[in-house]
């Protein structure tokens, strides 16, 4: 499988953020995306997974097969909001992910032990801490299969424990053929990684 874009170019509010981005991300890589601040690293990731049209160029997944036609099925999304409802409990969270995804390869229980959450899954989601929420946003990632993760400033929130033990969950999606694209400022500790760096628009 590879994720490739061609030609590229991305609009906020009808005003060019980004123009003639060329990136192709093999399965088992990651690809970093940097650059200052409005220099559309969050455009550009929202523009891959679908939220927002492309402005000029194209998306595609390649080998995708029936299970993945299309970029838009193949891809999770972990943005700066964790899109979680407060008052559910972390578990109806990721059961609704689950549902709304598809199955993955682990279950709700094992998810939240991987991201070091376990014995928790009953509390609100409101009643969690910000490094805990961020947790339990990465274990969306876990309880669906999808091939491709779109990280929009993954560690946020992150202690270095969290940090350390998300590095090893994502080094082991690309270990099993996944494909990582994320915006960050902040080294993730990937192997076969490359960098793409924005310019912002003048």
């Amino acid at each position: 499988m590879r994720l490739i874009a061609e030609n590229l170019s991305g609009e906020r509010g009808g005003e060019p953020v980004f123009e003639s981005i060329d990136f192709s991300i093999a399965d088992g890589e990651s690809l970093v995306v940097t650059g200052p601040n409005g220099s559309g690293k969050s455009t550009l990731l929202r523009v891959v997974a679908g939220f927002l049209p492309v402005a000029a160029g194209s998306m595609r997944i390649a080998e995708g097969g029936e299970a993945f036609p299309s970029v838009a099925s193949a891809c999770h999304y972990l943005g700066h909001q964790n899109a979680m409802k407060t008052a559910l409990t972390v578990t109806e969270n990721l059961a609704f992910w689950r549902h709304f995804c598809g199955e993955g390869r682990l279950d709700i229980a094992e998810a939240l032990d991987a991201v070091g959450l376990d014995g928790i899954g009953h509390l609100p989601f409101g009643y969690l801490s910000t490094g805990q929420r961020r947790r339990a946003a990465i274990a969306k990632l876990l309880v669906s299969h999808r091939p491709v993760w779109l990280l929009d400033e993954p560690t946020a929130g992150l202690d270095r424990a969290s940090e350390h033990r998300f590095a090893g969950l994502m080094g082991a999606h690309c270990a099993t053929g996944g494909i990582i694209m994320a915006a960050t400022h902040l080294p993730l500790g990937l192997e076969k990684t490359r960098t793409l760096e924005m310019e912002r628009q003048t």
